[in-house]
C-alpha cells in the first residue's frame, strides 16, 4: 500500500490521462466534423456534381468548345485557328473547353484524340480559379509542375478575372502556352506581370540597403568597408540577385526592368551609405587632437 499522500498523486495523475485523451478525442472529432462540412458544402457538392451530359460535337473537330459562353464568335474563330496552327508547327495539341452548368466529361478525350503530347485546358468559374488542366506525360517533360501552378495563379486567379474577363484570361494562358511550345518548353511562365516586377524592385532596393549597411565606414579613413560587405554578401546578394534581379531575367529580355532594379539596389545603398545614423570611429580623437 502506498501512503495516502502517493495514492492521491496517482489518482490525480490517471485524472490528467482520462481528461487528455477525453479532450484529444474531441479535437480529433471537431477537426473531421470541420472537413466533413468544408467537403459538403454547396459549392463543392456543386463541383463534384456537376452533370456529365452527352453531347454532339461539331463536325470537323473544333479545338475550341465553349459550352459557358464566355467567348465571342469571333474570338472563338481566331483561338481555334490560333491552337491548330500551333498543333500543324510543333505537333502539341492545345485544347480549350469552357464549362459552366454542364459537362461532356471524357467524351472530349476521344472527340480530340487527346494523348500524352496534349493539353486540355478547362475554364470553369465556379470555383475560386478560373482555370485547370490536364497534362500529357510528354508535356510534363518540357512544362514543369511548378510552371501550371504559376500559369493558373497568374491567369485564373479572381482578381486577373475581375479586371480583364474571362476571355482576355483565357486568350492570354493559350499565349503564354504557344510561346513555350514554340521554344522547346519553359521553366516558369513567360513575361513580367507589374505586380511581380514591383516585388523584385523592393527586394533589390532591400538589398541595396543590407548592402549600404554593411560598407558604411567604420572610421574616418574608410571610403567603403569591404570585410563587412563581403561578410553580409549572402543576405544582400540573395535579395538583389535571386530575387531581384534573377526572376526579371527568366522571365522578360527586356532591359527596363533589370535597369530600374539596380538602379534600386544602387539607389538603397547610397541612401543609407549617406545618412549619418553611424558615427564613424575616430572621429571624437582626431578633432580633440586638432
Amino acid at each position: 500500500m502506498f501512503p495516502a499522500p502517493l495514492q492521491a498523486l496517482r489518482v490525480h495523475h490517471r485524472s490528467l490521462k482520462w481528461n487528455f485523451s477525453r479532450w484529444r478525442g474531441l479535437v480529433l472529432a471537431i477537426a473531421l466534423s470541420c472537413l466533413v462540412h468544408l467537403f459538403s458544402s454547396p459549392s463543392a457538392l456543386a463541383q463534384r456534381q456537376l452533370p456529365v451530359v452527352e453531347m454532339d460535337f461539331p463536325e470537323p473537330a473544333v479545338s475550341v468548345l465553349d459550352l459557358a459562353e464566355q467567348l465571342s464568335e469571333n474570338q472563338e474563330a481566331r483561338l481555334d485557328a490560333q491552337l491548330k496552327a500551333l498543333e500543324k508547327d510543333t505537333g502539341w495539341k492545345l485544347r480549350v473547353l469552357t464549362q459552366f452548368d454542364k459537362s461532356p466529361g471524357r467524351q472530349v478525350k476521344d472527340y480530340w484524340g487527346l494523348d500524352d503530347r496534349s493539353v486540355l485546358m478547362v475554364a470553369d468559374p465556379r470555383g475560386g480559379n478560373l482555370l485547370a488542366f490536364n497534362v500529357g506525360d510528354r508535356v510534363r517533360e518540357i512544362l514543369p509542375r511548378t510552371f501550371w501552378i504559376e500559369l493558373q495563379s497568374r491567369y485564373g486567379n479572381q482578381f486577373f478575372v475581375r479586371d480583364n474577363g474571362k476571355a482576355r484570361s483565357i486568350q492570354s494562358t493559350v499565349d503564354a502556352l504557344e510561346n513555350c511550345f514554340r521554344q522547346g518548353g519553359c521553366r516558369v511562365v513567360p513575361g513580367l506581370p507589374d505586380e511581380q516586377w514591383i516585388l523584385t524592385l523592393v527586394t533589390s532596393i532591400a538589398g541595396g540597403i543590407v548592402c549600404g549597411f554593411a560598407g558604411k565606414p567604420r572610421t574616418s579613413e574608410e571610403l567603403f568597408n569591404w570585410q563587412w560587405a563581403l561578410l553580409f554578401s549572402p543576405l544582400w546578394l540573395v535579395l538583389f540577385g535571386g530575387f531581384g534581379i534573377g526572376p526579371v531575367i527568366r522571365r522578360t529580355t527586356d532591359w527596363l526592368p533589370i535597369t530600374r532594379n539596380v538602379l534600386g539596389f544602387l539607389a538603397g545603398l547610397l541612401t543609407i551609405y549617406v545618412l549619418p545614423f553611424m558615427p564613424r570611429m575616430g572621429t571624437t580623437s582626431d578633432s580633440s587632437d586638432s
